[in-house]
C-alpha cells in the first residue's frame, strides 16, 4: 500500500510541475490552447499554441498524467491538431528554413 501512495505522490508532483510549465507557457503568450498526442512509451506531448501564434511542447511521462496536467492549468484542450487548431500557430523564417533543409536533406 505505501507503495501506492508513494507512485501517486511523485504523479502529482509531475502533474503539479508540467502544470506550472503549461501556465507560464500561456502567461508568456497571452492564452494558450493545447492538444495531448501519445507517443509511445515515452508518454504523451502536449503541444501548446498560445494566442499570439507562439508554439511550444512538452512531454508528460503519461498519456493520464498529460490529461491531468493540462487540466490543472486550466487551457482549452482540443482532441485533434486540426487544420482549425493548426492555423493558429505563427512560423517565422527559421520554421521555414528549417522544413526547406528538412526537404533537401539537411
Amino acid at each position: 500500500m505505501a507503495d501506492t501512495q508513494q507512485v501517486d505522490a511523485k504523479a502529482e508532483r509531475t502533474v503539479a510541475r508540467l502544470a506550472r510549465r503549461i501556465s507560464a507557457f500561456s502567461k508568456a503568450h497571452g492564452g494558450a490552447e493545447g492538444q495531448v498526442a501519445y507517443i509511445g512509451e515515452r508518454g504523451a506531448r502536449i503541444v501548446l499554441v498560445g494566442e499570439d501564434g507562439g508554439w511550444g511542447d512538452v512531454v508528460a511521462p503519461s498519456y493520464a498524467i498529460a490529461e491531468q496536467a493540462v487540466a490543472k492549468a486550466g487551457i482549452t484542450r482540443h482532441e485533434a491538431f486540426d487544420g482549425e487548431f493548426a492555423a493558429k500557430v505563427t512560423t517565422g523564417p527559421y520554421e521555414w528554413k528549417r522544413m526547406a533543409g528538412i526537404q533537401l536533406g539537411g
